[in-house]
C-alpha cells in the first residue's frame, strides 16, 4: 500500500536522506521528475553520482516497465554499502511504464531484497524502499 505524501512536506522528506550521504542514481531518462532530483541534491548537499568508485548509501533506481525489475535491483546492489538501501522509483497507475507492485515484491525477494515501504513522491512517481534483510547486513 502506496502512502500519500504528507501535507506541507515534500517526497524527499521520506527518502530518509541526510546531508553528506552518497546517492548513486541509475535509470534516469527524459521521463523523471527534476524537481524530486533536485530535491534529493539538495538534502544531501551534492551530486548524485552514476558509477560510484567507493559504496553509496542509497540508490536512487528509476524503473519502468520495459526492464526486469531482478535484473535491475542486483544491478542496483553492486555499489551499495551494507547498510545502505533501495529507493525504485515507478511510474503511478496509469502512467507509462508502471510497474506493477507485485513484479517489485517478487524481483526484490529475487535480488535478496525486502520492500520495507511504499510512499507517494510526486505527482507521477511512487517509492518502494528495499533494503537487504537484517541478517544479511
Amino acid at each position: 500500500m502506496v502512502s500519500p505524501q504528507r501535507p506541507g512536506s515534500n517526497g524527499v522528506d521520506q527518502l530518509g536522506l541526510d546531508e553528506g550521504m552518497v546517492v548513486q542514481e541509475l535509470g534516469w531518462d527524459d521521463d523523471v521528475d527534476q524537481d524530486l532530483r533536485d530535491d534529493v541534491m539538495d538534502a544531501i548537499d551534492g551530486e548524485l553520482i552514476e558509477d560510484a568508485v567507493e559504496a553509496v548509501d542509497v540508490v536512487l533506481l528509476w524503473h519502468r516497465d520495459d526492464e526486469d525489475i531482478a535484473d535491475a535491483l542486483v544491478d542496483a546492489l553492486r555499489d551499495l554499502s551494507d547498510t545502505g538501501w533501495i529507493c525504485v522509483m515507478t511510474p503511478k497507475i496509469g502512467r507509462p511504464g508502471y510497474v506493477d507492485p507485485a513484479d517489485i515484491d517478487e524481483g526484490a525477494t529475487t535480488a535478496g531484497l525486502v520492500v520495507t515501504s511504499a510512499f507517494e513522491v510526486c505527482p507521477d512517481w511512487q517509492a518502494r524502499k528495499l533494503v537487504r534483510p537484517r541478517g544479511r547486513r
